[in-house]
């Protein structure tokens, strides 16, 4: 199971300023792909009440469950490879994988049978560096219950710093900056 913390300014922009960013960085050193996030949660959403979050994501017909915790600055990430019939058998028969990561949601104190996939958001992504690899910046359209939402994600090692590079690079771009604290999962499960 790998453990980092994960710190990134987003922000949600126009589908304009999204095809023009795209027709932009089309022939840079860009990586171009789509990934579908499969949001796990209880009907009366008691991971969403602690803050917790917990995912599934494909991407290539690989499967990643991850657990997002808040911490004073970022989040916590806890992440575990699992296989396409583990993800199966969890999508179609609510059968939780047997992992690690199980174990740990055991001992926050959730109930394993509880837990369901809940909402699916698929993200087109397009991945590139900024700063000479110290940032990296995701463009994306994310498509989820009849909505598409359009969004700037940027890494970094704190988020004051981030969010005052995601603003710089935006007024570079001529964008309206517009800070998100959503995250994908909260919209997802929002729209639901």
């Amino acid at each position: 199971m790998a453990t980092n913390i994960e710190i990134e300014a987003k922000a949600l922009i126009k589908e304009e300023d999204y095809n023009k960013l795209i027709k932009e960085f089309e022939n840079e050193n860009a990586f171009f792909f789509d990934q579908t996030n499969y949001y796990v949660e209880t009907k009366n959403f008691d991971l969403k009440k602690l803050g917790v979050g917990l995912r599934v994501r494909s991407i290539n017909d690989k499967f990643v469950l991850t657990l997002k915790a808040p911490m004073s600055e970022g989040l916590l990430e806890k992440e575990e490879n699992i296989s396409e019939d583990q993800f199966v058998m969890f999508e179609k028969k609510n059968i939780f994988p047997e992992c690690s990561l199980k174990d740990f949601i055991i001992m926050l104190g959730f109930d394993i049978k509880k837990l369901k996939i809940m909402a699916k958001l698929r993200t087109h992504r397009t991945q590139l560096e900024l700063d000479e690899g110290k940032h990296i910046l995701c463009i994306d359209r994310n498509e989820y219950n009849n909505l598409v939402d359009f969004e700037l994600e940027l890494e970094g090692n704190s988020l004051g710093k981030a969010k005052t590079r995601l603003e710089q690079f935006c007024i570079e771009h001529e964008i309206e900056y517009k800070d998100n604290p959503r995250s994908k999962q909260t919209r997802a499960l929002e729209s639901l």
